[in-house]
């Protein structure tokens, strides 16, 4: 009766089983750092779409191995998305402009480009025996909701080398930050889709800040006005800044502070305001170096007691960094014809993040120039955080000083760079303290208090400041043939930094009140072989995969039969 019925109920099981795990979907997580669990701000999105979001990814048919493996992780992710939003999350991997003529290829490519994707160059196999042919792919991904699209770029955020003509190149850690970014990057676009409201975003002027139109901060309101809305404040001239504005953006002002600007400003955060500065404390521009050399010394703007009383303190130095970009320098000519050089620049260094907060985390170098390091403070109630920081070999010179081009071409002792980790970028974050409480003047008040805005001597929630004592990390170089260049990009090494992914992030972790930087805050452990001893063992190995297998048949088989022996003999 037994041995009647095994195969029938076996058979149920299975199908039992099999109906199970189509209908309900779950998965268990053994990473020590839960690469395959979404975050809960990312969860709680993805459970209140109220409309299907599509997801078309330009990652499919005969790619590198490198981006095989980025579409690998990217097609995990959104079936993780899937599995908590439902029917409102579908997706497809498709390879651009596919089976059309040229023309249209060129038309499809172009808007690819105008939304912000950069295409990378491949060999592809045509046909065995037919050799190989160059391909464009576009590692990015399209996302529409309603009428509504926006465009990934899966690379945003990791160095690219030969920005020009898109021969990128990934290498395993490029690579391993771009995939532990998937989720953030995806949640942030679906995000931005399906927000109500758009946060509003004001760039400062009226004390020398580069005016809107102004090449060099191109990329600056480009990439303001992709994210946010964004509006214009003089701060000289409008008798307050409106709390309406979810952050204020000041970069590169040249002329001082008046008592009453700062009184506006500090008025701003006390009313709920958060503030982004990217500050060049020094007359220090590398346009000079033309002339052979750069003079840098002190430009007062009269921010001091005011940043002092966030947090922070922007030190009249110049920080140089063993960890830096080049820059051509001319070393001779040939024919009438000058002749550059490529040298390493200490006094542009490549920032690292200087903590694991969101903003910073996985995130590649970041291109300063000229930078100047930041003292943080004693505030009380206020908690300081550095987003960016100097390499372990890097030091810091007074000023004011002339940096002569010609001492590029000697070679540095490393002993000289004694310092490490000199702060660039801090974030403060608390109930700050007005610094006009005991000292704000009757016309301040009767100024401020006319436009029925109350005059706080104490936050009215935790704000927000953010402090970059480097304006030139958004400022974009500008090229002779080209125009404006990506912000991070030198046009000399054709290298882009992270400068735009810094910037952003920065950006939205004070204007987005419900952000979703949380998704960035993950850990992605690379796990490489040890080429070395891989090399040693090779053998080893190989003979244990190629025997072991076979004496598991044999013991198999010798069990089974002094089984079959023992069973019958008895």
């Amino acid at each position: 009766m037994k041995t009647k019925f095994w195969l029938p109920l076996v058979i149920i099981l299975l199908i039992g089983v099999n109906w199970l795990a189509s209908e309900f979907h779950t998965r268990i997580d053994f990473t020590n750092e839960k690469r395959f669990t979404l975050s809960k701000s990312t969860k709680s999105l993805l459970q209140s779409l109220d409309a299907p979001v599509d997801i078309t990814v330009l990652l499919a048919g005969d790619i590198k191995s490198e981006f095989k493996k980025l579409s690998g992780s990217t097609k995990e992710l959104l079936e993780n998305f899937k599995n908590y939003a439902g029917n409102n999350i579908q997706f497809q991997f498709e390879i651009p402009a596919e089976g059309m003529n040229d023309s249209l290829k060129a038309m499809v490519f172009d808007s690819l480009v105008s939304m912000g994707l950069r295409p990378t160059n491949q060999q592809v196999q045509v046909k065995e025996g037919e050799g190989s042919t160059q391909r464009q792919i576009f590692p990015g991904a399209i996302l529409r909701y309603g009428h509504k699209t926006v465009a990934i770029d899966l690379l945003q955020g990791q160095v690219q080398k030969n920005v020009f003509n898109s021969d990128n190149i990934l290498d395993k850690e490029s690579l391993n930050s771009a995939e532990a970014l998937l989720e953030y990057k995806f949640a942030n676009a679906i995000q931005k889709l399906t927000e109500k409201e758009t946060p509003v975003v004001a760039y400062a002027y009226g004390n020398g800040e580069p005016p809107y139109g102004f090449l060099p901060v191109n990329d600056v309101f480009r990439t303001l006005g992709t994210n946010f809305i964004v509006d214009t404040v003089n701060i000289r001239t409008q008798s307050f800044i409106s709390p309406e504005y979810s952050a204020v953006v000041i970069v590169k002002p040249m002329e001082r502070f008046t008592e009453d600007d700062k009184f506006k400003l500090d008025q701003y955060v006390m009313n709920g305001g958060r503030l982004l500065f990217f500050i060049d404390a020094l007359y220090a521009e590398r346009d000079s170096l033309q002339n052979g050399e750069v003079t840098a010394y002190s430009r007062d703007l009269n921010l001091n007691d005011l940043l002092f009383r966030f947090g922070a303190r922007i030190n009249p130095d110049l920080i140089a960094d063993k960890h830096c970009d080049a820059i051509a320098v001319e070393v001779g000519s040939v024919g009438g014809q000058s002749q550059k050089q490529l040298l390493p620049w200490p006094y542009s260094p490549l920032l690292q993040p200087g903590s694991d907060h969101a903003i910073v985390k996985n995130q590649a170098d970041v291109l300063a120039n000229l930078a100047n390091s930041i003292d943080i403070v004693e505030a009380e109630g206020i908690n300081k955080t550095v987003l960016l920081a100097s390499s372990v070999n890097s030091t810091t010179l007074p000023t004011p000083t002339i940096i002569d081009i010609n001492s590029l071409q000697t070679v540095d002792d490393v002993r000289e760079y004694n310092k490490k980790n000199i702060p660039v970028a801090v974030l403060l974050e608390g109930k700050f303290q007005s610094m006009f409480a005991n000292r704000a003047t009757q016309e301040q008040l009767t100024n401020f208090t006319n436009d029925s805005l109350p005059f706080l001597k104490e936050s009215i929630e935790p704000g927000k400041v953010i402090v970059v004592s480097d304006a030139d990390i958004v400022m974009n170089q500008v090229s002779e043939s080209i125009g404006p260049l990506p912000m991070g990009t030198n046009k000399y090494t054709k290298i882009s930094y992270a400068n735009k992914d810094f910037f952003l992030n920065c950006t939205e972790y004070l204007a987005n009140k419900k952000n979703i930087l949380e998704a960035k805050a993950k850990d992605y452990t690379l796990r490489l072989l040890d080429v070395k001893k891989t090399e040693e063992e090779r053998s080893l190995w190989q003979v244990v995969n190629i025997v072991a297998p076979v004496l598991l048949v044999m013991l198999f088989g010798f069990i089974y039969q002094w089984w079959r022996k023992r069973k019958y003999v008895i």
